[in-house]
């Protein structure tokens, strides 16, 4: 009779546990800027997770150096907080060593832990749910209102548009009980509605046209929403998206390093917060190792640039269009996160349908929202919009001051106009500057 051969599952990460990650937090080596050094055992996708603490904290990260090649990880980010300033708050510098040290999150490597997770009790006590479909006008009025029409309440929501497509995840709860939905015949109807809602007036009743799920596991909501649209294929169309600036368009070009076998991706476009993230994370989804990489800010402009190799060992040369799908691939994961036109910023006191009511105003004023992040902290709602005209035109005065009527004595509102050209960028500090999700997202977040 044959038997097992014994495994000790702490084996693992015995090499982790005699080696165990070294941090520093540096202030006093650069004058502009802090510091941030990682060294460690390597481990597929522990630059992603090292990416995601930093970016999950608001920090924007100016300029990096990694090497990963071989059995050890040593980086260095050149990070600032979301003034340009230098990290000054003891709390977060702590943060830092903690969740990059031993006994933080990389030891496990992308492991559940404390943060923007999707998941089913991962907010509160709330159901998560993910939707993904073809995107128009006064879509994200029709799902909160067919969600408050149930009784449900949204106590927090992500929502990304790209090449008419649209992926949501919404934490929703019952608006009496403030406890997850958890009775089956109850998620079968939300379901339901949310599907035809998606459909639209579309024949189509193929699952491509719209899915709807609800959420178990834990997953990075960013990370998450890159998946959904990726595995939608949003990246193929180009610029599909009425009015988008395909002026915009990044610069991502692959050449090969025949010396070290390596694949050499350089990114060339517009700096913004949150952006070595949406790469780093489509080159770990799509199985890619980053080796070595350099990322470097020159004014409102970056360049980023990444030598790797897919973790199955085949160049692209053997795989037909994978040259091309990479590319399109990284085009689509830094538009997705791009924001143009107008951005509203509401803050009210949280009630029940309130969601519903401001993208009802928004519709009604003909605005589309091509980006959202919504959340609850205390009794507060903080809902942040980024619209534009159902057109794709830019959003005219009257139709702000319109808004600023009808909701404004409900709703403290601020309205911002996303920088486009060259000196605009420069003269507003946009790269520096530019609005965080994260940091509305992070104080719902356990």
């Amino acid at each position: 009779m044959g038997s097992w051969a014994y495994f000790d599952p702490e084996y693992e990460t015995l090499s982790i546990r005699i080696n165990p990650p070294q941090v520093s937090v540096d202030n006093s080596s650069c004058k502009d800027c802090t510091l941030v050094k990682v060294d460690s055992m390597n481990k597929h996708g522990i630059l992603l997770e090292v990416v995601q603490i930093l970016t999950d904290l608001d920090l924007t990260i100016t300029k990096a150096y990694i090497s990963s090649d071989g059995g050890w990880f040593m980086d260095v980010f050149h990070v600032t907080d979301q003034h340009g300033q230098k990290i000054s708050d003891n709390r977060t510098i702590e943060y830092i060593e903690k969740a990059l040290g031993p006994k933080g999150n990389t030891s496990g490597i992308l492991k559940s832990s404390a943060g923007k997770r999707v998941g089913l009790n991962s907010v509160g006590d709330c159901t998560a749910i993910e939707l993904i479909g073809r995107d128009r006008p006064g879509l994200l009025s029709e799902i909160t209102a067919v969600l408050a029409n149930l009784h449900i309440n949204v106590a927090a929501a992500e929502v990304w548009t790209h090449n008419r497509r649209i992926a949501c995840i919404l934490y929703v709860n019952d608006d009496t009980t403030n406890r997850a939905v958890d009775d089956a015949s109850r998620l079968s109807a939300m379901e339901e509605q949310l599907k035809n809602i998606l459909r639209g007036c579309g024949v189509d009743d193929d699952d491509n046209v719209a899915r709807t799920s609800f959420c178990v596991g834990s997953t990075h909501v960013d990370r998450r929403l890159h998946q959904l649209l990726f595995a939608d294929r949003d990246y193929e169309g180009g610029c599909l998206e009425t009015g988008m600036d395909c002026s915009v368009k990044p610069n991502v070009t692959i050449e090969r390093c025949e010396e070290k076998d390596y694949l050499v991706v350089t990114v060339s476009c517009k700096d913004r917060p949150k952006l070595m993230f949406d790469i780093v994370c489509t080159l770990t989804d799509m199985q890619y190792v980053v080796f070595h990489a350099t990322i470097s800010s020159d004014g409102p402009y970056a360049t980023q640039e990444y030598y790797i190799r897919h973790m199955d060992g085949c160049t692209l040369e053997k795989q037909l269009g994978e040259k091309e799908k990479v590319i399109k691939c990284l085009e689509a994961a830094i538009r997705r996160r791009i924001s143009e036109g107008l951005s509203l910023e509401l803050c009210a006191k949280d009630r029940v349908g309130l969601l519903s009511e401001v993208t009802r105003v928004l519709r009604e004023n003909g605005l589309s929202v091509t980006r959202a992040g919504v959340t609850t902290v205390g009794e507060q709602a903080m809902n942040v919009f980024y619209v534009s005209d159902a057109s794709g035109k830019p959003v005219d005065a009257k139709t702000i001051e319109e808004l600023r009527k009808e909701i404004g004595h409900t709703m403290r509102v601020n309205v911002e106009k996303a920088p486009m050209d060259k000196k605009a960028l420069e003269s507003s500090g946009w790269a520096k500057t530019g609005f965080f999700f994260g940091s509305l997202l992070e104080k719902f977040l356990p």
